[in-house]
């Protein structure tokens, strides 16, 4: 059994903010702004995956990230599937996601050249309580003004395909190649497990639960798994926990939540790891 409270790095990013969310720090004035806060291990590993919060103060640039083999070939380790958890947004507030309508790779290409792929992308509001499992080769964009967490594969390797002018690289060739062509089709809607647990996502490559009353994880034997406290406190395998933390456990862990709490909890794999809690 095992209890790890990750550390956190905060990644400066020219979308960002200075206000981020309760929890952590804001960012002086005349610093550079926060866009992400990354939870990982201090001694060396590769995990499967990797838990963000994002800051959204402008839009973020139009990308895809490649699947398993794409990824392998270019020499990483895996593909990126990702999920959203919207804690909050601004009115008004959307998210790309797909294409409106099949085209094809010069079709794409030539958008993302001129700019006018905005417009190729199916555009709708999110609100706090969104869940969204974005697949590997989905094409997407995030807008200003969202406050979320991000559960995907751990490896950071994105292609930008438009970013509104702003002077980073962009990656045209390998993100058209990675990208689906056809319209974003959503994966299973949120389910209700028990009292107090509910499956949010379950993509290709992970399952992302909410669990909001006491549980007792039983992980198999060398898997892990991810317990992301979102707000309130309790203890997780003996220690205290709160919200803005996030934990990798492995093996049989109790958690204990006080009335109220939110947590998530990720880990890899297609489907459920174990059945729901007894009644």
């Amino acid at each position: 059994m095992s209890a790890t409270r990750l550390a956190t790095r905060r990644v400066e990013k020219p979308w960002g903010r200075h206000q981020l969310w309760p929890g952590f720090t804001d960012v002086p004035a005349g610093s550079a702004p926060v866009g992400e806060i990354w939870f990982e291990a201090e001694q060396a590993r590769d995990p499967d995956l990797l838990v963000k919060y994002l800051f959204t103060g402008a839009r973020l640039s139009v990308q895809v990230h490649p699947g398993d083999a794409d990824a392998i070939a270019a020499g990483y380790p895996r593909g990126k599937d990702e999920a959203w958890v919207i804690l909050a947004a601004d009115p008004g507030a959307l998210i790309a996601l797909g294409v409106t309508s099949p085209t094809t790779r010069e079709q794409l290409k030539a958008a993302a050249y001129d700019g006018s792929i905005v417009d190729l992308l199916v555009w709708a509001p999110v609100a706090a309580g969104d869940i969204i499992y974005s697949p590997a080769g989905t094409i997407h964009a995030i807008g200003a003004g969202i406050t979320l967490i991000e559960i995907q594969q751990n490896i950071d390797l994105t292609y930008r395909l438009y970013d509104y002018g702003r002077p980073r690289e962009l990656h045209l060739d390998a993100g058209v190649a990675a990208a689906r062509l056809t319209p974003f089709i959503a994966s299973k809607p949120p389910r209700t497990m028990a009292p107090g647990r509910a499956i949010l996502a379950e993509g290709e490559k992970f399952v992302l639960e909410r669990w909001t009353a006491a549980q007792h994880m039983v992980l198999p034997a060398g898997e892990a798994g991810w317990f992301v406290p979102v707000t309130g406190a309790g203890t997780i395998g003996g220690e205290a926990w709160q919200g803005g933390e996030c934990w990798m456990v492995s093996g049989d862990v109790t958690v204990t939540m006080a009335e109220g709490a939110d947590t998530l909890f990720a880990y890899p794999g297609a489907t459920m790891l174990y059945p729901p809690p007894a009644a």
